[in-house]
């Protein structure tokens, strides 16, 4: 009951002090809690938010997927084998320092504005991330409980299901709410530079006409979205987890 009160009480003071600082500005530049509100519901019945919303919300999972996917084998293999890890670690450097812009900008000029290259430059901005943390949890690995499996003579499979990939749990935690909170801001930059639909090019047609009311419910509209994949994904998953630990 504590812990619910806290968190919601702090976002209930978001909101006051929100409503407090509206008179320091013109409506225009900050509208007040309930025109936001009022905006949301009006794209939501009206406008083509519902619609938006589903397009870069399945950009957002499907380039999720992947980089996380792609991320965790190669982390683990870097992790794991000393080689790879030297063979692999210059190029990792580098994905890992090229501005998430320029990326995007040569997927599209590299193989059109299409829907694979805005799906392709997201997962190349994400999946070294994922690789960087699966590395240091690879390299964490308490060898003492895969000796002891080995021992017992544990089938290969069930040694990596049952003793060493739950080691590497929290890992893949933080890279899925890490990977999540970044993956959906470089969508929205590749809506706004290459596609013609989805909340990044909504954002784009906002801007254009300084609608910050707009801009504001669309934001809510996302965060929206961010808390329930937290409350049905990553809290019961971060259950298991601590089960399996």
């Amino acid at each position: 009951m504590t812990q619910t009160f806290l968190r919601w009480g702090s976002l209930l003071a978001l909101l006051i002090i929100w409503q407090l600082t509206i008179g320091w500005f013109s409506p225009q530049d900050l509208p007040s809690p309930l025109t936001v509100l009022q905006s949301l519901l009006w794209h939501t019945t009206q406008g083509t938010l519902l619609d938006d919303l589903w397009i870069t919300v399945t950009r957002v999972l499907l380039s999720f997927t992947m980089a996380m996917v792609l991320g965790c084998i190669i982390g683990i293999m870097m992790g794991a084998n000393r080689t790879f890890n030297l063979i692999g670690d210059g190029a990792l450097l580098i994905l890992l320092n090229v501005p998430a812009l320029v990326t995007i900008i040569l997927a599209y000029i590299w193989f059109g504005l299409v829907e694979s290259a805005a799906i392709l430059a997201v997962v190349i901005n994400k999946f070294p991330v994922v690789v960087i943390t699966m590395r240091e949890g690879a390299r964490n690995i308490d060898n003492d409980l895969i000796d002891v499996a080995r021992v017992f003579a544990l089938p290969k499979h069930r040694l990596f299901f049952k003793v060493y990939l739950p080691q590497l749990y929290p890992y893949i935690m933080t890279s899925a709410r890490n990977g999540l909170s970044l993956i959906w801001k470089i969508v929205l930059v590749v809506e706004l530079l290459g596609r013609s639909d989805g909340i990044g090019f909504a954002l784009h047609s906002f801007f254009q006409f300084f609608d910050i009311a707009s801009i504001l419910a669309y934001t809510f509209a996302f965060v929206i979205v961010i808390f329930v994949i937290e409350a049905l994904a990553f809290r019961p998953l971060d259950k298991v987890v601590a089960r399996g630990r």
